[in-house]
């Protein structure tokens, strides 16, 4: 056999991996070198882990000290924070009327800046299509078969059919020095760009808004059972991410 039969055989041998001997079978499946490799280099990890950490042990100032190590302790398994303990509670309710001012802010802020980009983008339509239409009064037939609507509203014959993005004649000398011109289509993709990234803003806004609304909720129902005395309200819904939870108050007559 020539020596290149010799090396084609040999490239077209398949070499098979050991599987588990039958009288080893019930202890798994045999362990490959790839397996090996990856038990291997985590087992060498954790143990350079493990020496950093009696390097920091050994190394450490023993006369060391900062404040959270007496403002904490643990109970029962369980890490909790001397402060939250140790609070009165017209400290607590203090703290969270300053966290309800907070979050009041915040949510006035949002919604202005919602009604903003609403009235910004009022004229933006996500379908392309106009949702309202604009009538136009003339005195006789012959006016309204000669009325023209291009000249009407002072916009190119070519910008009608578009619900936005439709300038005047008067405007396009401007826009164009600015570099914009409404006709052209690579500058109205452009426009819609900033379009949609507006209506992307506004959708997050809105959610957030959402989200401050809930967590204003939470915390005035925390301020009211904190401030309530006497028999305890009936928990009558369990609170989750979109909602505040719903207790029950019993009725009482005032004097």
């Amino acid at each position: 056999m020539s020596s290149w039969k010799k090396t084609a055989a040999s490239a077209q041998r398949i070499h098979r991996e050991r599987h588990q001997p039958e009288a080893r079978k019930h202890l798994g499946i045999l362990e490959k070198k790839k397996d090996y490799t990856l038990r291997a280099r985590d087992y060498h990890r954790k143990q350079r882990k493990l020496t950093v950490l009696k390097k920091r042990a050994l190394e450490r100032n023993p006369d060391e000290f900062y404040f959270h190590m007496i403002n904490s302790k643990i109970e029962d398994g369980i890490h909790q924070e001397m402060d939250e303990v140790t609070l009165k509670p017209e400290e607590v309710s203090s703290m969270q009327t300053q966290d309800l001012k907070y979050l009041t802010m915040r949510r006035v802020e949002e919604g202005h800046k919602i009604q903003q980009l609403k009235s910004t983008l009022h004229v933006f339509e996500t379908d392309g299509k106009p949702h309202n239409k604009h009538v136009f009064f003339v005195d006789s037939k012959q006016e309204a078969k000669d009325f023209d609507v291009s000249k009407r509203l002072g916009v190119p014959p070519e910008l009608l059919p578009r619900s936005y993005n439709r300038p005047r004649i008067m405007d396009l000398e401007q826009l164009r020095i600015q570099g914009l011109d409404p006709r052209d289509e690579f500058s109205l993709s452009r426009v819609n760009k900033a379009v949609a990234k507006s209506f992307a803003e506004l959708e997050k806004r809105i959610q957030r808004e959402k989200e401050l609304t809930v967590l204003q909720q939470k915390l005035e129902l925390k301020r009211h059972l904190l401030e309530s005395k006497g028999d305890k309200p009936e928990r009558v819904k369990p609170g989750s991410s979109i909602a505040p939870p719903v207790y029950r108050w019993k009725m009482k007559r005032k004097r």
